[in-house]
């Protein structure tokens, strides 16, 4: 937060601090302590920047309310009065609809902006949320700015666009980016957007902090856990094939073009219970014959557990020895036991005790990488849909007035910027959203900074696509947008596609999507017919038969590919190796390809 607050203008510091698995967890804490469920690292983070965000009239924006918004608010209330900073709290509620979903731990709708709008409208100088749509936070700033009403679904999708850029922070200024060699990412600085009145946006970061902004950084971060083009979410339905990307100087990209469509009627609602029970051991294989000696060791489990098997069995053997290896760890294997129950008794004891019995009379050179636990509870993700007009969307204003929040409002004034000492509003400017958390930044900007680990990016609408063929791919005789013309036929050479396109992906509960570009027309030409959900199929061995959906964006030179139940029941089920499927596209770009060599 004070890099973003010190580092330039800024007229609003948004911060993202939820996703699916930190509901999950503040679901939990909650249980321990009815006034906890909020995330306690923001209240940390803010003892130390408040009164630097004061002094510079910079409003702050947060979701980190999680399951208890009021709560938050009011103990930012008593930090500030502790600190003797005079700030005006306000904050949104009514995403919270456990009481309809009994058997959830936690069950919270995802709201829009509208509440952040109507708190900002009313001379809040913070902002605390429940669960909002992470794009959200850099819609209401902007519509409390310009005065947007509900209908202005271009400029709204505008900044929907601008806030999913920015509500993963450093992942839009080279942090986890695909091209990172060449360039300076070993402490990148976080992303602020400059937001225009007609919607349009730049991508930028404060002068002198680390890594880069480019069209790449940009794309990588708009294909990060999307779907289709339609963008559904509770402000606006983002058109993400409309969207154009332009270089504007150093560190800017421009952001414009984007359409927007009516939001549909529903809103999106993340539930999360315990699932059950786990437990996992890694058993390592040293030298020679690690087949066997996994064989072996399978076996004797099996026979060990008899009757207290657990429910759920898995195995996954990864082979990273290496053939006459100059240490032993490059020698050794990593055999995988996972297994899950409801019955904590038959993942505990029965296991762990059954796993370390074998230490005398296995395989040569048994050992384990950690000694079997007692096993956990782990947590389940579900998706459903409510009619969005039954969900009490309130803001809370910081008077205490409740003001019950509807799309349907007729737009308000514009908002002018305030000129707080030393701060550096503009009346009538654009404003600047910052992801530092995630931030918008003073005179023109919002943007966003560092909050929690956010792994989710939600659009929070119902999922809309485009008809589909029988294989996923979304034609272009029903509604698809049209490939471009193939590349002539030429000699190639196998090498990895990782040369000549880039990847990103990511989860959306059991879901991953791989959104991959190319950074040239003529690699966009061959990629497109080359990279089919046939061809996704045999590259990745994972994805059989499982349900793959092919989404063509060629303004972005881009594909996206969303690969259903490939990580189970979400992320703290832990279903998977790589159970958010972040490394699933590198994976892919690792992959060979037989590619013209026109492209190497």
């Amino acid at each position: 937060m004070r890099e973003m607050l010190t580092g330039g203008p800024l007229d609003v510091l948004t911060g993202d601090y939820l996703a699916e698995l930190t509901m999950l967890i503040l679901g939990r804490d909650r249980l321990k302590d009815p006034r906890l469920g909020y995330a306690k690292t923001f209240l940390r983070q803010l003892e130390d920047t408040l009164g630097t965000a004061h002094e510079r009239g910079v409003r702050i924006v947060t979701n980190a309310g999680g399951l208890n918004p009021a709560g938050l608010a009011e103990a930012v209330r008593a930090l500030a009065g502790r600190l003797g900073i005079p700030v005006r709290v306000a904050h949104v509620e009514g995403d919270d609809v456990s009481a309809r979903f009994p058997d959830a731990l936690t069950a919270h709708a995802y709201l829009g902006g509208a509440g952040i709008a109507a708190c900002l409208r009313a001379g809040a100088d913070i902002v605390v949320t429940g669960r909002v749509t992470d794009a959200a936070l850099v819609t209401g700033p902007a519509a409390a700015h310009f005065g947007w009403g509900p209908k202005e679904y271009d400029r709204l999708a505008g900044a929907v666009v601008a806030g999913h850029v920015l509500e993963c922070g450093t992942q839009a200024t080279g942090g986890n980016y695909a091209f990172f060699s060449g360039h300076d990412v070993r402490r990148p600085g976080f992303p602020l957007a400059e937001i225009h009145a007609d919607g349009t946006a730049v991508v930028t970061k404060h002068d002198g902090t680390g890594g880069f902004v480019d069209i790449g950084t940009v794309t990588a971060q708009l294909l990060y856990e999307t779907g289709g083009a339609r963008y559904a979410g509770p402000d606006v339905t983002a058109r993400l094939d409309t969207v154009r990307l332009a270089e504007d100087g150093p560190d800017r990209v421009r952001v414009s073009g984007v359409r927007g469509e009516a939001p549909p009627p529903t809103l999106k609602v993340g539930l999360n219970r315990i699932g059950g029970w786990r437990n996992e051991v890694v058993f390592v294989l040293t030298g020679l014959d690690v087949e066997a000696k996994a064989r072996l060791v399978r076996e004797q489990l099996q026979d060990a557990l008899g009757k207290q098997r657990p429910a759920e069995v898995r195995w996954e053997l990864a082979r990273t020895d290496s053939t006459d290896a100059d240490t032993e760890e490059r020698a050794s294997a990593y055999l995988r036991l996972v297994v899950r129950d409801p019955d904590a008794e038959r993942v505990g004891r029965a296991v762990s005790g059954a796993a370390i019995e074998l230490a005398l009379g296995s395989y040569p050179g048994f050992h384990v990488t950690a000694p079997p636990g007692k096993g956990a509870p782990y947590g389940v993700f579900d998706a459903v849909y409510v009619r969005a007009d039954t969900v009490p969307h309130t803001a809370v204003l910081p008077d205490g007035e409740r003001v019950h929040v509807s799309t349907a409002d007729d737009a308000r004034p514009p908002v002018p910027a305030r000129d707080a000492p030393g701060g550096h509003g503009r009346p009538g400017g654009d404003p600047k959203c910052a992801s530092a958390p995630a931030a918008v930044a003073a005179g023109d900007a919002t943007g966003g900074g560092p909050g929690d680990t956010d792994t989710d990016t939600e659009d929070g609408g119902t999922p809309a696509r485009a008809p589909e063929t029988a294989d996923g791919f979304v034609d272009p005789a029903d509604g698809g947008p049209a490939l471009p013309e193939p590349l002539p036929p030429g000699p190639t050479r196998r090498a990895p596609l990782g040369l000549v396109m880039g990847a990103r992906s990511g989860d959306k509960g059991g879901d991953a999507n791989i959104g991959v570009w190319a950074r040239t027309d003529d690699a966009w030409r061959w990629l497109a017919h080359e990279l089919t959900v046939e061809r996704l199929r045999v590259l990745l061995p994972e994805t059989d038969g499982l349900p793959v959906v092919r989404h063509v964006l060629p303004n972005l030179r881009a594909l996206n590919f969303v690969v259903g139940s490939i990580l189970g029941e979400g992320v703290a089920a832990q279903a998977r190796f790589d159970p958010q499927a972040k490394a699933l596209g590198e994976w892919l770009r690792a992959r060979y390809a037989d590619i013209p060599e026109a492209l190497l």
